[in-house]
């Protein structure tokens, strides 16, 4: 299998790292295709933590080459903290590649980002407020600054003087407060002194990778339903997570990937507003948060939690050619007596025969659930689809059945080989 697309199918926070880190294994190149340092990933390695935000997570073995390809957008400040970070844990980073066609993320995104988010009221969309948006905007009005400008340092300072001036003018009529030219100028060449050596043409690498018999592992940040396009408008991400979006974020053709996998909880989870059908506002919601440990990585915010919605995963089989589903976390439902799994929805009593295309729609639907009863042991030590109790693998049955799909990978703990093939 030349190339492996691992995306999010619900609203991000599924797990990608653990299951990343996994599929890492067999392959010599993992991409990071789209999205900044608003989402992070979050490896255990033994007693080792390591939360990433704009690295790959195969940076954690030796023989993989860590890509950030031409659909991520780069906050440098926070690309050389995880960097240094992990240097000063033993974790070597002087692989890295970082893709000249990437664009980069300046203190004016962020200072755009925080007065679209204040002019909303109370209508806010939850954004991280880290410029993810505003510079993916700059790139789409085809004014923003790339990583590849960084190779000549005075033209570098010249267009970020430009555009930090220019940007000021913008940032004080909406009342903001203004940026430091000379500050911003002077720290961002620092930064792009040290970005020099990282800068790849990733699309030549990536293909030259291929022709020589190479496999790669490409992963998205955020999730399906946090797509641009096809997420809960507007309540979404700036860019395309899906696996159509893997294509244009690291100059792959579609026809190199022969295997999608999709992430998901053995709930649902997610952050800031939106609709959510089968959201859980009670002890059952609580107890998955806390249990679950459901807070961002990132911001640290708390999630909002519910059942596991069959109806969005069917979505997402649909929108990604999913192959196959690696569910997350099924050891956090080890302690309910019974558990409950999304199987429709019903809009002013009639059932729906698809995922509505529009917020507003979702957010009035009603969830049918099937309940299923809990299994009352701990599935922490488990590692073979056998020892499952019936319990489990019905509730896994359900899902493969509900989504068309098979369930190829379980996660039953935090630690890196807390996870067992379910295969038949």
């Amino acid at each position: 299998m030349p190339v492996t697309v691992v995306v999010g199918a619900q609203w991000g926070d599924e797990g990608k790292a653990k299951i990343i880190d996994l599929l890492a294994k067999e392959h010599t190149h993992v991409v990071r295709y789209q999205g900044g340092h608003n989402a992070g990933h979050t490896v255990v390695v033994g007693d080792e933590r390591y939360a990433l935000q704009l690295i790959p997570s195969g940076v954690l073995y030796d023989h993989v080459v860590p890509v950030i390809a031409n659909g991520v957008v780069v906050d440098l400040p926070t690309l050389f903290h995880e960097v240094d970070t992990l240097e000063s844990r033993g974790i070597s980073c002087a692989d890295l590649k970082v893709s000249s066609l990437a664009h980069l993320i300046f203190p004016w995104h962020q200072a755009h980002d925080a007065i679209a988010e204040a002019m909303r009221g109370d209508d806010k969309i939850g954004t991280t407020l880290k410029g993810i948006g505003p510079a993916y905007a700059d790139k789409a009005r085809r004014v923003g600054i790339r990583a590849g400008e960084v190779a000549n340092l005075g033209a570098f300072a010249t267009s970020v003087r430009a555009r930090a001036t220019a940007e000021n003018q913008l940032i004080a009529a909406a009342g903001g407060d203004t940026i430091d030219v000379d500050e911003v100028v002077a720290t961002f060449v620092g930064y792009a002194e040290r970005l020099q050596p990282f800068v790849t043409d990733t699309v030549a690498l990536l293909h030259d990778a291929l022709a020589a018999g190479h496999e790669i592992l490409l992963e998205g940040a955020q999730a399906t339903f946090l797509d641009l396009d096809h997420g809960t408008y507007p309540y979404v991400t700036s860019s395309n997570p899906t696996a159509g979006g893997a294509c244009a974020g690291t100059g792959l053709g579609p026809r190199t990937i022969d295997r999608v996998v999709g992430i998901t909880k053995a709930y649902t989870t997610r952050v800031g507003a939106g609709p959510f059908p089968t959201e859980l506002t009670d002890a059952d919601g609580d107890r998955l948060v806390d249990v679950g440990r459901e807070y961002g990585t990132v911001t640290g915010r708390r999630r909002r939690a519910g059942w596991l919605d069959c109806v969005m995963l069917r979505q997402a089989v649909r929108l990604n050619s999913l192959t196959e589903i690696a569910l997350t976390k099924l050891d956090v439902l080890d302690g309910f007596d019974t558990v409950r799994v999304c199987t429709g929805y019903r809009l002013d009593g009639a059932e729906l025969s698809h995922h509505p295309d529009r917020a507003d729609v979702l957010g009035r639907v009603e969830p049918v659930y099937a309940t299923l009863p809990g299994w009352g042991t701990s599935l922490a030590s488990t590692r073979m689809r056998s020892d499952l109790p019936a319990e489990a693998q019905a509730f896994l049955s359900l899902v493969e059945e509900q989504v068309g799909v098979p369930v190829r990978v379980v996660g039953v703990g935090a630690d890196r080989d807390d996870y067992l093939l379910w295969t038949a």
